[in-house]
């Protein structure tokens, strides 16, 4: 079912107009480029074809346009997974005769010698040929575009002028309106960022329906003007619509296959709730914290019909001493800016509180926000790497990064075509630590064998980060830091007794000395920090478990089952 009607409040389309254009040029222009391209969240090199869509864009900004359409078996998502794919990019992708992923077309010209079989899709090497090529051409028609949004209402006004600068070789065209979403994060095969990947140019919405509007006067002079408004939905498919990321694309077409010319436009906004409003939208530190000095990065989006142009920023580290810091700048409405703090220190806890205010405006609820943080997982200097890769090894990488961002140890470039062991050990002096793996591919490293591993422990045997069937993915993190055997170890004078172990519900640790308590789980990951001598496990699966416990001066490790 098409999600608009004609002349309902979802979407109002005007009759052609005879007054005279405002946004198209009368002059013959060359043409602008249309870059459909055919991509899914589960193909691998689809991120190439992302990054050389983008860069055929940044070399021609105002005359590129790129429409990323999820479609075919690698846009079908998995469990939990989103689904950006479109009742629109089966008929779209079906009439371009595509052969693989990704693939692309540039205005739906058919490009001699470029296709991947006999229809209009190319590969992704050849869409550069196809724009320049495109570029040189007379156009025959313009487009102008203008819209903008109601910021309370969600209802997005489009305005678009057609103008024939040569008469077309068909005495019929279709008017397209496209609606993009930018900054959508999510998975990514071969993106190496988890689900942390940035979609842009995401086709969303077809406004005008699958083909379009029909232009039935399309000769030297003719004048098309056309309004059109819709309201935006909270999402798509589940995926938040954000209305500042959106774009819109309008395209003239000769007939389904054949881009004449285009327009795009990011929208305005209009009618606020608030003249003034700054809100925080998110505080960023390190994922964990080592040491006791920090610079948190504070997210300010502009929710006011105003500018922002100045912030006194005030922040605090556990309910500590006040840092006053003054912004300046522009941030206009609905747009967002990074704005980093400046370094403070602070005393560290196992969990550490950040707090971040802003001065009072028209809308106060949105002034405050705090998150929280853990303390790194502590480590002996001594650490050691062991993996048993699939028989594509060349698609791994790792590193050991200190304090300050050096490589310390690290691995790459390992021939393809059969599995090895990597076993390394690392010396670390007293510092903090990023170890990081990646697999360019998306699948870790356990594709199509059942005994791969990667195994990060110190010489106390405690795990930093496990994955005993390797699949990790595109990749992971872990943050740590090296302090000297004695300080960590475990205490023999003083042995701490957990009971009962195994256990379905608490567990038990006293001691005299008793400070605090950490507990991960077998891959070293953090799961809930104490101050108190128990911890219920009742919300955990089944499996080995580990807690650190803090005595006041020295540390000890232990494990324990959870069996329900």
């Amino acid at each position: 079912m098409r999600k608009f009607l004609l002349f309902s409040a979802a979407l109002l389309l005007t009759a052609e107009s005879v007054v005279s254009q405002t946004i198209v040029s009368t002059e013959v222009e060359n043409k602008k480029v249309v870059l459909e391209e055919f991509t899914g969240i589960h193909c691998g090199y689809c991120p190439q074809g992302h990054a050389i869509a983008q860069s055929i864009q940044n070399a021609h900004p105002e005359d590129v346009f790129l429409i990323n359409i999820h479609t075919g078996s690698y846009s079908t998502p998995g469990t939990g997974e989103p689904d950006f794919r479109t009742s629109y990019g089966t008929a779209i992708s079906g009439q371009s005769g595509l052969t693989g992923y990704p693939a692309g077309t540039v205005n739906r010209h058919l490009f001699s010698g470029l296709s991947q079989g006999s229809g209009t899709a190319m590969s992704r090497d050849k869409w550069t040929n196809a724009s320049n090529q495109t570029l040189a051409m007379q156009a025959g028609v313009n487009v102008g575009i203008e819209s903008d949004i109601n910021a309370q209402t969600r209802e997005l006004t489009v305005h678009v002028e057609v103008y024939y600068t040569a008469d077309n070789s068909q005495t019929t065209n279709y008017l397209n309106v496209a609606l993009l979403q930018n900054n959508t994060l999510g998975p990514q095969s071969g993106g190496n960022m988890g689900n942390e990947y940035v979609h842009m140019h995401r086709l969303v919405e077809l406004i005008t329906g699958t083909w379009g509007e029909e232009i039935t006067t399309t000769t030297t002079g003719s004048f098309i003007d056309k309004t059109y408004t819709y309201t935006i939905p909270e999402s798509y498919r589940s995926i938040p619509a954000v209305i500042e990321d959106l774009e819109i694309v309008a395209f003239v077409t000769e007939t389904r296959q054949e881009i004449a010319n285009a327009a795009g436009c990011v929208p305005t906004f209009s009618n606020f709730e608030n003249q003034n409003d700054a809100s925080i939208i998110k505080i960023e530190t390190p994922k964990t914290i080592c040491g006791d000095m920090i610079a948190p990065e504070v997210t300010i989006q502009n929710m006011g019909e105003q500018p922002l142009t100045e912030l006194i920023i005030e922040y605090s580290l556990n309910s500590g001493a006040v840092h006053s810091y003054s912004w300046s700048g522009e941030i206009s409405s609905l747009h967002k800016e990074v704005i980093l703090l400046p370094e403070v220190q602070f005393e560290p806890a196992d969990v550490n509180s950040v707090a971040v205010l802003l001065p009072t405006d028209d809308n106060t609820n949105n002034n405050l926000l705090n998150i929280e943080v853990q303390r790194s997982v502590e480590s002996t200097t001594t650490v050691s790497l062991s993996i048993y890769t699939d028989a594509y090894p060349d698609e791994l990488s790792w590193s050991v990064k200190n304090s300050s961002g050096s490589v310390m140890y690290s691995g790459s470039g390992y021939a393809t075509g059969s599995r090895i062991h990597i076993d390394q050990t690392f010396a670390l002096p007293d510092d903090c630590y990023t170890f990081e793996v990646t697999d360019s591919y998306g699948d870790g490293i356990n594709y199509n064998v059942s005994n791969s591993y990667l195994y990060l422990t110190d010489s106390e045997e405690f795990n930093l980060m496990t994955y005993p069937t390797g699949a990790y993915g595109a990749g992971d993190i872990v943050h740590f830091s090296t302090k000297t055997a004695s300080s960590i170890s475990q205490n023999t004078e003083n042995s701490i007794k957990l009971y009962p172990n195994p256990t379905s519900d608490n567990l038990y640790f006293p001691h005299p000395d008793f400070r605090s308590a950490q507990l991960f789980d077998v891959s070293g990951r953090l799961l809930t920090t104490t101050d108190k001598s128990e911890i219920d496990v009742r919300s955990y699966p089944n499996g080995v478990y580990f807690i650190k416990i803090n005595l006041g001066g020295t540390h000890t490790v232990e494990s324990f089952n959870v069996s329900k």
